[in-house]
Formats: structure tokens, sequence, C-alpha cells
């Protein structure tokens, strides 16, 4: 575990792991941190080194400095690149900012995984009813931002996208440091939501060569269903995974599962 001065002296928390032969950048979600990715690891550290640093405002990283989230993320993962080319494995956001280094910087990236990533401007482009839903679901949690009630939203928000504990059932610890967060949460939420570096209108993903793997769990929701499909449409050369049993949490709770799907996407790309 080190601190990383990445692009802009900012200073973010690395966890680094196997002694592989390829390199790999992973990202977390919202909410979570770097060391989520440990059992995953565990995994694939014959095949990789690995190196996953905690987003702005998560984890041991410095606090959030009300930027854009994911372009802010886009940056430490390119600077961890180096020269490149990576694997990359982002995971919910955390794909969604694998995704943006790949479609801006394809130079530097060997392989894609995106496990159950939440772009929604896939979802609002190609399913409205589905966008119309969601949004519906989630206005209780759009009403708590609005107010300011971080805890609520904290609530709601795992209800959803969370590994399926109760809030009542967290430590009065982590309900405080989840809303302590949220704020950096819906600083991210309108890239994936409107797309401001416009990767679905412009065709760039149809563009991306880079060799890509679309993992879902077999309970995630029909959301992130609806944007794996999406995604796999529009990408070249994109495969699909589903994880047996697994939610939106799979490589927390379903670390082998979700490597045997990787493992495929590095033998391919060898």
């Amino acid at each position: 575990m080190t601190q990383h001065e990445a692009a802009g002296g900012a200073a973010v928390f690395l966890r680094r792991w196997g002694e592989g032969a390829r390199r790999a950048v992973l990202i977390h979600c919202a909410l979570g941190n770097g060391g989520m990715f440990e059992a995953l690891a565990g995994h694939l550290g014959d095949r990789l080194r690995m190196a996953a640093f905690d987003l702005p405002g998560h984890g041991r990283s410095p606090a959030w400095d009300g930027g854009d989230v994911q372009a802010q993320a886009v940056a430490i993962a390119a600077d961890l690149a180096g020269a490149g080319p990576v694997d990359l494995i982002g995971h919910s956001f955390g794909g969604t900012v694998a995704l943006r280094l790949a479609s801006e910087r394809p130079c530097l990236v060997r392989s894609l995984t995106m496990i159950e990533p939440v772009f929604f401007a896939v979802l609002a482009a190609d399913r409205p009813d589905l966008m119309a839903r969601h949004d519906a679901m989630m206005a209780p949690y759009d009403a708590a931002v609005a107010r300011g009630d971080w805890a609520e939203a904290g609530r709601l928000f795992t209800a959803v996208w969370g590994a399926g504990r109760p809030w009542a059932a967290l430590s009065g610890t982590a309900r405080a440091q989840i809303a302590a967060r949220m704020p950096v949460v819906e600083g991210g939420s309108r890239a994936v939501m409107e797309d401001p570096a416009g990767l679905v209108a412009s065709g760039a993903l149809e563009r991306l060569a880079v060799p890509a793997l679309l993992v879902e769990g077999a309970e995630t929701n029909a959301y992130i269903r609806a944007i794996c499909a999406g995604l796999a449409a529009r990408l070249p050369d994109a495969g699909r995974a589903v994880i047996p049993g697994a939610g939106h949490m799979a490589p927390l709770t379903h670390p082998a599962a979700t490597a045997r799907a990787i493992r495929g996407l590095l033998d391919r790309t060898g």
C-alpha cells in the first residue's frame, strides 16, 4: 500500500497485488475503495501486476475538491498506465471511468473489463422506458439529495447499489462514512447520466477497437442488463459474461467466478 502522486500533484492511495507479466489498473465503485478488489486480485496475481487506487474522496485518498470525479479518475488511471498498454478493470462507476479512458486514449489499453457499468446515458438512448422507470424509482433519493439529507440519500442509494446489507445492519461509523461520501457520488452523476464526454452521441464507442468484456451478475437489475447490451452492441470487439448468483457487487461477492471471466479476456489478448 502506497501513496502515488498523480498528474496535477494529487496524492492518491494505492494498493498493489500480483506478480504477472502484464500490468493492470483497477477502478472501484462509488462509495468503495481499492481494497474491494483484494479477493479478485488473489485469483489474477499469476497473470497481472495490479494497481488499485482509491477514487477522490474515497478510502485514504484526499478529499474531493468539487470537480468532475470521473474526469479526475480518468486522469489518475491514465497516469498509472504510464506508456501502457495496461489491462483496465472497472466496476460500476469505475467501469465508466475505464470506458472513458479507453475511448480517449486507446493506445494505453490492452484490454477493457467493465463489471456492472452504470453508464446510464446508454440506457437513456436505447431504453427510455427503462430510464423513466429508473428515474421514478430514484425519485425519493433525488429528493433527499435536494434537501441535503445525505444519510437518507445513502440509505436509499445503497438499497439499490449496495452489497445487499440492510442499512440498519451497518454500524453507525459505516453509515456516517457513506453519508459523508454521498456528495462525491452526486459529483459523478452527470458523467454517467448525461455523458458530457460525448461517448454515446459522437460514435466514439463504435470506433473503439480495444478488446472488451462486459460482466454482469445473474441477479442484477434490468437497468444494468440493458446498459451491458447497449455497450456490447456498440463496441466492435466486446464479449459478455454472466456471473451465476451474483448481483451488482460481483467482484466482492463472487471474486473467483469474476476472475475466471476476466482470465478469458486475458487469454484472447495475449
